[in-house]
């Protein structure tokens, strides 16, 4: 027992990383988990998934409703007050179990925006005390007509809205998805570069152990000074915390990234710097039609302004209103329930109501012009954003197009400071350069190889945001496309 707890305390203290597996993960299989497994990849979708049922909603309204309404039974039994006459009040028992019930076929009017419906009902009544019978009373059929007359239309205008909404929608989860690979290669290029520092202080710490021994041998045959010994120990000190600040980063980031991958937490992460880029040219011409065509920007500029407009149209309708009401059909009433439908009467209503100011000090009025002035506000604002768009627009397909270049000095500029290093650590092993040569070859060759991963980073960061803006993927020259209705049935 004693010896399997020796034992056990041996295997927990062995390093963290024995437990995990290392799994090498490339820049694209990061992208793609991201667009599977992340947690705004599932907001993104959730949110398209709530436009569409909202879309969904507005059509079946356009379409005819059938409503069946029942009330089996309804028992009363109780005193009501009845007026005689001559004016007097008495009160009349009542004992009475009645039931109905209406089926009503509703539409829309797209064209007005009234309500035209046809409905049958039966209604049965018995009177349990007194004069004990049935009494049916039945309207076969009642065809109703419901229109406002200078209202405003609230179909014709969501016919206008809805579906721009949706297409803003659809297009919002595309740009949506291609956020969500930006910020994948954000953590993704985190940990390449935390993961490349600590590799290097590493190296770094080996390289400082070699030349301090060295150091320590030479000033034993007086071949260098006690300052410069002091200076190489120094190094090594310095190194030595370099490494375990970077060892510390590189848990860190690799946390995020894992969690934003949805990967198991016993995974050790290993990025691999991507070897090659997409040789394009973007055409700002180009890119600006693509982001007019498809982005939800543009979608979104015109629902504003269609809301702005229907906020007026509301306004002058609310100035007056006039509701026409009309009821044609047939009834019928008997104490069987045939009687009920034969013979039958004609059962018409026409109602006219209306409701028009006379004075009201101008708040009527008032609306109207706040909400005019909103629509005005509205499109200066709207013409303030489509500047703003086309202009972060320009300046991203520049950035872009002088990456490609970028990434090609910072790829030289790194394998000239590594070249320069190996070359120092080789003149100094034989006394021909001080330590502090030493140690700006060596600064030289760390920032070169970040400047890389860091010009590595806007290259793929401004990639997927033109992708983001654009909708269009420019090495195929294609757009962007996903099957939106069968991931919403997912």
């Amino acid at each position: 027992m004693r010896l399997l707890m020796v034992i056990l305390v041996a295997v927990m203290a062995l390093p963290w990383r024995l437990w995990g597996e290392t799994r090498q993960v490339t820049l694209e299989e990061a992208i793609m988990l991201a667009r599977t497994r992340s947690v705004d990849a599932a907001v993104a979708l959730n949110t398209l998934r709530t436009a569409y049922w909202e879309y969904r909603t507005f059509r079946a309204g356009l379409l005819p409703e059938v409503t069946f309404s029942a009330t089996v039974p309804s028992y009363s039994k109780q005193y009501s007050s009845y007026q005689n006459a001559d004016g007097s009040y008495s009160f009349v028992h009542n004992d009475n179990l009645s039931m109905n019930g209406a089926l009503s076929l509703e539409q829309r009017i797209w064209l007005t925006g009234g309500t035209v419906s046809v409905t049958s009902s039966l209604d049965f009544m018995r009177q349990l005390s007194g004069t004990v019978g049935n009494r049916y009373m039945s309207v076969p059929v009642a065809l109703r007509l419901t229109q406002p007359i200078f209202g405003v239309n609230d179909v014709k205008w969501s016919r206008l809205i809805d579906p721009i909404r949706y297409r803003e929608a659809k297009a919002a989860f595309m740009s949506a998805t291609e956020q969500v690979a930006m910020t994948a290669i954000q953590y993704y290029f985190n940990l390449l570069s935390s993961r490349q520092n600590e590799a290097s202080a590493r190296q770094n710490v080996t390289n400082a152990e070699k030349l301090y021994e060295v150091a320590l041998a030479k000033r034993k045959l007086g071949r260098i000074s006690a300052n410069d010994v002091l200076q190489i120990e120094l190094n090594l000190l310095n190194s030595r915390s370099t490494l375990t600040s970077c060892e510390s980063q590189v848990k860190s980031d690799m946390f995020r990234l894992r969690t934003f991958l949805d990967l198991d937490p016993a995974v050790d992460i290993e990025p691999v710097v991507p070897e090659s880029i997409p040789r394009v040219h973007v055409d700002y011409d180009r890119a600006l039609a693509f982001a007019l065509d498809n982005n939800s920007f543009i979608d979104n500029i015109r629902r504003r302004q269609l809301e702005a407009d229907y906020q007026v149209a509301s306004a002058k309708g609310a100035q007056r209103q006039i509701s026409l009401f009309a009821q044609i059909g047939y009834t019928g009433t008997d104490r069987n329930f045939h009687g009920a439908y034969d013979p039958l009467n004609a059962n018409q209503v026409v109602q006219v109501g209306m409701s028009i100011p006379i004075l009201d000090w101008g708040k009527r009025r008032g609306r109207v012009k706040v909400a005019q002035s909103n629509r005005e506000l509205v499109r200066s604002r709207l013409r303030k954003e489509r500047a703003e768009f086309s202009e972060n627009l320009f300046v991203l397909v520049e950035r872009f197009n002088h990456q490609q270049e970028q990434v090609n000095i910072a790829g030289r500029a790194d394998e000239i400071a590594m070249q320069r290093y190996d070359s120092s650590v080789e003149t100094f092993m034989v006394g021909k350069i001080s330590a502090l040569d030493l140690n700006d070859s060596q600064a030289s060759k760390d920032s070169a190889r970040l400047k890389y991963l860091t010009e590595l980073f806007y290259y793929w960061y401004y990639y997927y945001q033109l992708r983001s803006l654009t909708l269009w993927d420019f090495p195929t020259d294609s757009p962007i496309n996903a099957d939106v209705e069968r991931m919403l049935m997912m």
